[in-house]
């Protein structure tokens, strides 16, 4: 299993300030965050689900998953959720040239511009969230030079991880949040088994407790 966060900690945020890791709440505001759609079915059932709850999210979207699925990303939007870019072909900074990084997040943005470009919904805001985490400094800094905020987040669910158990990752959401929280799902195939477990609970725990649904806007 390779190496991950689950609860951002206070030296991180504060060895890379010019990340968002969350955006604190005096009022239990929490942000909820979906990586790697749109995917068929699975985007279309997490949205079903946080129209269940009157929940909006931010979507960082990855741009050749759009084109394939146009219908399900106009789900997205048409629902009055957030969209962020995350890169075209879902890359790995540490293992991309800044040149190469640059040009697939412009792609994305392209193609995002493309289908929202009739939305009143859709944030004209550059919200950007890295593939696994990863990016280069330099690549973060021409990417701030071109307006994007960096997304990174302050609980991070791990359904990606299929060592888990669907009630580890449940865990490892509901006993991290609090006011002020980026909480981080994905709406892919992988992480399906643990997310169609724990995104209804957290749901359930998040109306229970009165904390109220943000977008990233």
């Amino acid at each position: 299993m390779s190496f991950y966060w689950i609860k951002t900690n206070r030296f991180i945020k504060w060895i890379f300030p010019n990340y968002i890791w969350d955006i604190p709440s005096q009022t239990n505001q929490i942000y909820l965050t979906f990586d790697d759609g749109p995917i068929p079915q699975i985007t279309d059932w997490v949205l079903t689900e946080l129209e269940k709850h009157n929940a909006k999210a931010t979507f960082f979207c990855i741009g050749k998953n759009i084109e394939a699925h146009p219908h399900i990303f106009g789900n997205i939007v048409n629902g009055g959720h957030a969209i962020g870019n995350h890169t075209y072909n879902h890359l790995n900074g540490w293992k991309t040239t800044t040149t190469d990084y640059l040009q697939n997040i412009e792609l994305c943005k392209k193609v995002i511009e493309k289908y929202t470009k009739s939305s009143t919904n859709h944030s004209k805001r550059s919200y950007f969230r890295p593939p696994y985490g990863k990016i280069k400094s330099s690549q973060a800094k021409e990417l701030e030079k071109l307006g994007y905020k960096i997304i990174m987040w302050d609980v991070l669910s791990a359904d990606f991880d299929q060592s888990i158990s669907k009630e580890k990752c449940l865990k490892n959401v509901i006993s991290n949040i609090e006011a002020g929280s980026i909480i981080v799902f994905h709406d892919s195939a992988k992480a399906f088994k643990n997310l169609k477990y724990t995104l209804p609970k957290v749901l359930a725990y998040l109306d229970q407790n009165h904390f109220t649904y943000e977008t990233l806007r």
